[in-house]
């Protein structure tokens, strides 16, 4: 990893009351967010939310309607060769030249940033952990064999941020698991990871903490383990026979609840908080079934942060 130079010990990420607008359409509003050296940043949000438009905005590609940034204590906007040289990059979409094969790629890619062999040994050495194809042309690899590709030039050269935006999409479960460890390792070394998703679960296993954008505002920054805490659950819980009216207004009325229904011998509800008394209550009778299952991401949102927007 290449030696901290100009404000290393500055934040990895800083903004400013950052807006960027796009006329009538959505964009970002006053977004202050401070990313701290060597952590992992979860970005998360549904889609839409407003994530790509951050990153894009961060790394210089969108000029900001008003506010500013700062990534790795320079100015986006001013110093933005300084921080590319810094940083390795995946974006959310991207294009890779067909005739090239992968090694040639992050070849490409280590000559432009004058990186030495060691870089490309490292290129070779997370292909193999992520079952990556480095010698087959582009235009064979499937969508993702391209995502690993994409992943591996923005690791091989061990920047100091590295930046990637749903950087699992396409990757089959083995494999999202191997990424979030080489991600944890990068953190570990000292790097810095912020990455956006709109998988509640991937952000949960890795991220030191969590900012939540929702409608274009920053709306949360959070313990991923707090998060998890205030998240409410459907609950559905199937019983041997017809119950009585007194445990089935008994569970109804207990805190959390909401959404009840009750069919024959099934309830169905959400309950947020503690479901200790709810365990006590099912189980003073035969249970068949029992599912408690998270909310999708945009519910929960909504229920998370009900306060807020009441």
């Amino acid at each position: 990893m290449p030696a901290p130079s100009k404000g290393s010990f500055a934040p990895a990420i800083q903004t400013f009351e950052l807006t960027k607008t796009y006329g009538a359409n959505r964009g970002i509003r006053n977004v202050s967010l401070t990313v701290e050296r060597g952590e992992i940043f979860g970005f998360l949000g549904p889609n839409g939310a407003g994530k790509s438009t951050t990153l894009r905005t961060l790394l210089g590609f969108l000029k900001p309607t008003s506010g500013r940034a700062e990534v790795l204590g320079l100015d986006v906007l001013a110093h933005a060769v300084e921080i590319h040289r810094r940083l390795g990059n995946l974006p959310s979409e991207f294009s890779l030249e067909d005739r090239m094969t992968g090694f040639e790629l992050i070849r490409f890619h280590a000559r432009l940033r004058r990186s030495g062999t060691e870089s490309l040994k490292r290129a070779r050495d997370l292909a193999e952990r992520l079952d990556a194809n480095l010698e087959m042309p582009m235009r064979r690899l499937s969508r993702g064999n391209k995502q690993k590709i994409g992943i591996i030039q923005a690791l091989f050269h061990e920047p100091e941020l590295i930046v990637l935006d749903e950087p699992t999409n396409g990757l089959d479960p083995l494999m999202q698991d191997v990424f979030l460890l080489i991600l944890q390792e990068a953190r570990d070394r000292g790097q810095t990871v912020f990455f956006s998703s709109h998988v509640l679960s991937e952000v949960e296993r890795v991220a030191d903490r969590v900012g939540i954008i929702r409608d274009g505002e920053l709306v949360a920054v959070d313990d991923p383990n707090a998060l998890t805490r205030r998240a409410f659950r459907y609950v559905r819980i199937q019983f041997d026979g017809p119950l009585d009216s007194g445990i089935v207004q008994e569970i109804a009325s207990l805190p959390g609840v909401d959404r009840f229904e009750c069919h024959g011998t099934t309830l169905s509800f959400t309950i947020g908080g503690s479901m200790h008394e709810l365990l006590q209550l099912a189980t003073q009778r035969c249970v068949i079934s029992f599912d408690a299952e998270r909310p999708p991401l945009e519910e929960l949102f909504l229920s998370y942060y009900e306060d807020d927007s009441e």
